[in-house]
């Protein structure tokens, strides 16, 4: 690992908490072990980020950007160092770790170019001789909490749109995967930026409920889960922080009976294999128009049974591992339980000997809305495929869920594409592709799928607050 110590203050200073290892799932073996940071260092660590936002924020907004240009810079010449602790804490190939670098880079960039972009409103009044002036301000200090399966990229999504804004942040990576964002750390002290604009600590929950608690934090940005979103709303009670949460889907994906179903296919698959299915936007569900059923889960399955899974250092063409023994399990429990209650296993469906935690690609046909497996979001490479009679139908299955994160359509008839278009409850919907989310789009859930979201002006703007000026000019 880069380093075994936490980037706080401008300093790296080794934690006073309890002792973490961080093992590789491909292989079970440990990788880095250290000392958790503690709740007086992270106490410190809110003071010194709400000193140095002060500053920071009165920064030109052109001379924030060129902090971020010079972060990127350091991050692409740094891509291959940090994509290989990234590889080894997280079971992904060395390229694409690398790729999830050089991407983090990307929207590093991108948030860069708004610095002379972000822009307040003129008002008329309904007085005489007066306007409203509606500013945008930076909130403050910012707390990001990075899930496990895209630690660095979604890292960088979170931090370039708070610092572009003017606000300071503090950075909790996923224990299981917080080597990576310490070896980005030491690109952050590389490109210069000034002490504690940038902190990053790994920790446990209990210190991350006490930084979360601190009244001079502005704002909690989470990407997790819903038991984990539940949490952070809590914490956000104590002093009315503002949230942004990201908190996962069950992805449903429609195919029409004029669908390209061989190129429908590849793409699902490929969505629900890539990291192991652990995707927030991953194809969950499929609705399949009846007359073109039989043959759709033909070719799932074909698909399926052509992906292997195994070791990416060793095979970095393969599907990699789940992040942990804990998460094989419950993916295998999903399964039986499911097959126990009607599903047909088609493919898949079994717990692989050795070490790693691997789980097949799965395929459950005959499921239905009832069964834990279509009703919680599994993050593994299980796919559950359902009929369909007509459009009405498939949408009522799509909607009928808790989540409302992503939805794909495959399909030619325009009428239907603006019928699902204005119907779907999902936050984003994608035509005859899967998900992918683009940057300069705007990545938020509806109902259980969170509050707020990523990317794009909106996401950049999440880290803002308004201040409206009555201008009397009588």
């Amino acid at each position: 690992m880069a380093n075994d110590r936490h980037y706080l203050g401008g300093q790296w200073l080794s934690g006073e908490g309890n002792r973490l290892q961080v093992d590789n799932p491909a292989t079970e073996a440990i990788v880095a072990e250290f000392n958790l940071a503690s709740e007086s260092q992270l106490l410190s660590a809110v003071k010194l980020a709400k000193q140095a936002q002060k500053a920071w924020a009165k920064l030109a907004s052109y001379e924030r950007a060129a902090y971020l240009h010079k972060l990127a810079d350091q991050l692409v010449k740094e891509a291959a160092k940090i994509g290989a602790v990234l590889a080894a804490e997280s079971g992904k190939s060395l390229a694409d770790a690398e790729a999830e670098v050089i991407y983090g880079a990307e929207i590093t960039r991108y948030h860069a170019e708004w610095s002379r972009k972000i822009e307040g409103e003129v008002i008329p009044s309904d007085s005489p001789n007066e306007q409203l002036l509606l500013m945008r301000e930076p909130i403050g200090v910012a707390v990001c909490l990075i899930p496990f399966n895209y630690p660095i990229y979604t890292l960088l999504r979170k931090l370039a749109p708070a610092l572009i804004t003017g606000n300071t942040v503090i950075i909790r990576p996923s224990n299981h995967t917080p080597c990576s964002a310490l070896a980005l750390a030491e690109s952050v002290e590389a490109a210069g930026l000034p002490n504690a604009v940038i902190q990053i600590a790994v920790m446990d929950h209990a210190v991350c409920e006490a930084l979360c608690r601190q009244p001079e934090v502005g704002i909690i940005s989470l990407t997790g889960s819903v038991e984990a979103g539940r949490q952070v709303l809590d914490y956000s009670k104590t002093n009315i922080t503002k949230v942004s949460l990201e908190l996962g889907g069950k992805t449903p994906a429609i195919v029409a009976d004029d669908a390209d179903l061989k190129a429908a296919a590849t793409a699902i698959i490929n969505s629900k294999t890539t990291n192991c299915g652990q995707l927030c936007t991953a194809v969950e569900r499929v609705y399949v128009q009846s007359s073109v059923y039989p043959q759709m889960v033909t070719l799932l399955r074909q698909a399926m049974e052509g992906r292997s899974f195994a070791n990416r250092a060793e095979h970095p063409e393969a599907m990699g591992p789940l992040i942990s023994q804990e998460a094989q399990t419950r993916t295998h429990a999903l399964v039986q339980a499911a097959i126990q209650a009607g599903a047909i296993c088609e493919v898949g469906g079994y717990l692989p000997e050795g070490s790693g935690y691997f789980y097949p690609p799965t395929l459950l046909t005959h499921v239905n809305h009832s069964m834990q497996v279509v009703k919680e979001e599994t993050f593994a490479p299980v796919l559950c495929v359902m009929p369909y009679q007509d459009l009405e139908a498939a949408l009522e299955l799509a909607n009928d869920h808790q989540y409302g994160l992503s939805s794909v359509l495959f399909t030619n008839r325009y009428k239907d594409v603006m019928r699902v278009a204005t119907s779907i409850e999902a936050g984003e919907l994608y035509i005859n592709r899967t998900p992918a989310d683009p940057y300069q789009g705007f990545h938020a859930g509806w109902k259980k799928s969170g509050l707020g979201g990523d990317d794009g002006k909106h996401g950049m703007l999440e880290f803002t607050q308004t201040r409206m000026v009555a201008l009397n000019f009588a």
